[in-house]
């Protein structure tokens, strides 16, 4: 009778045991997301060519302080941001969407606060001054029929140096002639680096300004990516269709 007690006993404190080590874990997630890193992945091409549908990336938290969409669900428990620091121009940011703050955008901060933002014939001006940009190689992209496509590539410098390519299919798209955009007192004005395929600040009743109180934080590094036409939990086509190439690059 006291062995089985005993082997009882025991089964019971293993039990418990395991359970305690699967809550001290999901504390220290729960602890990382919300303070450190959130993993993102990209589902569209507004992003292209810095980033690729079937990207996986590292978010940091930290990198401009916390706002309640900081926190997971975005609980109404503060306003502004508590230990903050400005984002620079050209940062790659994860934000929530001003008119639904249950979606997540990721676009390039392109306008601080007090800009002057135009677009003219393509060419991005900020505070009346033209953008550098320097056409590259075309970018070539391959569909899932084996069709081949061309755009044109460019490298864009931004006046504190930031430099990084954008994709343009042509200079008279609806977004490459634009008013000028005022950006006002703690928002900003981000766009995408697939210029005629981003949904962005340019388009002020969809996306429009960005508070800093709506940034989740800064992506910093890709630590996964497959083909766009791949899921993820397809593993046996991981040996040819995850692009091995973008592991663990740095988002410029």
């Amino acid at each position: 009778m006291s062995v089985m007690t005993d082997k009882k006993s025991k089964e019971q404190g293993g039990f418990g045991e395991t359970i305690r080590v699967v809550i001290h874990a999901l504390i220290l997630a729960l602890i990382v997301r919300t303070f450190l890193f959130q993993p993102f992945n990209i589902p569209s091409g507004s992003m292209m060519p810095t980033l690729l549908i079937g990207d996986y990336l590292f978010v940091s938290k930290y990198s401009y302080g916390y706002s309640r969409y900081s926190l997971p669900f975005g609980p109404n428990l503060f306003s502004g941001r508590i230990w903050a620091s400005e984002p620079n121009r050209g940062d790659v940011v994860v934000f929530k969407l001003p008119r639904d703050t249950s979606t997540d955008y990721i676009k390039r901060v392109i306008g601080l606060p007090g800009d002057e933002i135009q677009v003219k014939d393509g060419i991005l001006y900020i505070n009346s001054e033209a953008v550098p940009r320097e056409k590259v190689e075309d970018y070539v992209s391959t569909d899932a029929n084996g069709r081949t496509s061309r755009v044109a590539r460019y490298v864009e410098t931004l006046p504190n140096g930031v430099s990084y390519q954008v994709l343009e299919l042509g200079d008279n798209g609806f977004g490459d002639n634009t008013p000028v955009y005022k950006v006002p007192a703690g928002q900003f004005f981000m766009m995408g680096d697939n210029r005629d395929n981003s949904t962005d600040s340019r388009f002020l009743s969809h996306v429009g300004y960005v508070p800093f109180e709506n940034f989740v934080g800064r992506a910093d590094v890709i630590y996964f990516s497959i083909d766009e036409n791949t899921s993820i939990w397809e593993v046996w086509k991981w040996p040819t269709d995850l692009r091995w190439d973008r592991f663990f690059d740095l988002v410029r």
